[in-house]
């Protein structure tokens, strides 16, 4: 996990969405594209959140945001 990533998480923990759109939205990686269609999903942007899903090569997560952040934390810790 990147320092940018964990900021990212970390805002989006407490409902900080567009600080954490700021620190993902020009990034190419994989993880920033899954954290970014995470801040759409919770702007209820649900088409911008599936472009991103799929840029990630990942399905819309099924569970709550909260979830969803403890998922990403997890898979970046693998």
């Amino acid at each position: 996990m990147t320092p940018d990533h964990a900021k990212a998480l970390d805002l989006l923990s407490t409902g900080q969405w567009q600080a954490a759109h700021d620190i993902v939205e020009h990034e190419g990686d994989t993880t920033s594209a899954w954290i970014h269609a995470l801040v759409h999903r919770i702007e209820g942007d649900d088409w911008n959140a599936g472009y991103w899903y799929r840029r990630a090569g990942r399905a819309p997560f099924d569970g709550t945001v909260d979830q969803e952040i403890a998922a990403i934390r997890s898979d970046l810790a693998d």
